[in-house]
């Protein structure tokens, strides 16, 4: 593996619903600090949405990941890990995909469960520590949502739920901002969709995604990590109450990213209100800097050790 400065630089692509991102990364012990940090808005679940596949979209897909390689080797990366979730779950010809993209870059792109997808955020949340008390993850996604308990000792429990910020708004949006009507049609569903969550409930709650992090900004600055009911339910109320262009000028979000921030909040307040906790920590670290340090903990094969690093490590 390529050493920066003494440390490992690996990368991670994750081919998601809304976006395709790459993390070029050193890790320093249980810490992934960014090289490089790149994101393509390919708009893939929303194409299955509309076509029932991924069809053309393939030639994107396959020419994103082409230039994410040449970036990631240009940072002196000696590995690329990429992993595919709610499109290439959804999309019939997901295996198509694969190949093509395979045949075009060399890179073998993982078509990851729910499940998988909730245990490689833990180990992106916890730096691959064994967890000490009993915590909930909840990964809020363009098409999905993984929410995941683990608790000291034991294997974690992870569901992925049909209801991501993008999928969601394309359900039940037409306005912008949303109207009333449609922002109690979103939490009604989330509510719902919520119920299948796993137990039993947790002593706290950690946020991963964009979704998660655009909250923070969103309103008065804040001293901490942590959105509160109330800081969730005043952001719903500002972004219902303004064009998705003037929330992403006034919060410095992207404009993408605030048309649909709206769905992403109403998902995590009803995770909160499922485990009746009074806020969630916004994690740092996610999908990504957890394939970068499951690759450095164990290799190539970091898939069929998926459930020991999700239990984390001592050393």
């Amino acid at each position: 593996m390529a050493r920066g400065r003494g440390r490992t630089i690996l990368a991670a692509i994750d081919i998601g619903s809304y976006s395709v991102h790459l993390l070029v990364g050193r890790v320093r012990g249980r810490r992934v600090d960014v090289v490089h940090d790149e994101s393509a808005f390919l708009g893939l679940g929303r194409t299955i949405d509309r076509t029932g596949l991924l069809g053309p979209a393939r030639r994107d897909l396959t020419a994103t990941l082409a230039a994410y390689k040449i970036a990631a080797l240009s940072q002196d990366a000696s590995a690329v890990t990429v992993v595919g979730t709610d499109p290439l779950r959804r999309a019939p010809d997901a295996a198509e995909a694969i190949q093509e993209i395979e045949a075009a870059t060399g890179l073998r792109a993982a078509m990851i469960s729910h499940e998988e997808e909730a245990r490689i955020a833990l180990v992106g949340v916890t730096g691959g520590r064994p967890i000490v008390r009993s915590t909930a993850v909840v990964d809020v996604g363009g098409g999905s949502t993984e929410v995941l308990v683990a608790q000291p000792g034991i294997d974690p429990v992870a569901v992925g739920l049909p209801l991501g910020a993008t999928r969601l708004t394309g359900m039940h949006v037409e306005h912008d901002p949303p109207t009333p009507l449609e922002l109690a049609a979103m939490a009604a569903i989330a509510r719902a969709a919520m119920g299948d969550a796993p137990g039993p409930a947790p002593a706290e709650a950690i946020a991963v995604g964009g979704t998660a992090r655009s909250l923070l900004r969103v309103g008065p600055p804040l001293s901490n990590r942590a959105l509160g009911r109330h800081r969730i339910e005043n952001a719903l109320a500002l972004v219902g109450g303004s064009p998705s262009a003037q929330i992403a000028q006034r919060y410095s979000i992207r404009p993408s990213r605030a048309a649909v921030l709206a769905a992403g909040a109403t998902i995590l307040h009803a995770a909160l209100e499922r485990y009746d906790l009074d806020h969630l920590r916004v994690a740092r670290g996610g999908l990504r800097e957890g394939l970068i340090l499951a690759t450095a903990q164990a290799g190539p094969d970091w898939r069929a050790r998926l459930g020991e690093l999700a239990r984390g490590w001592e050393h």
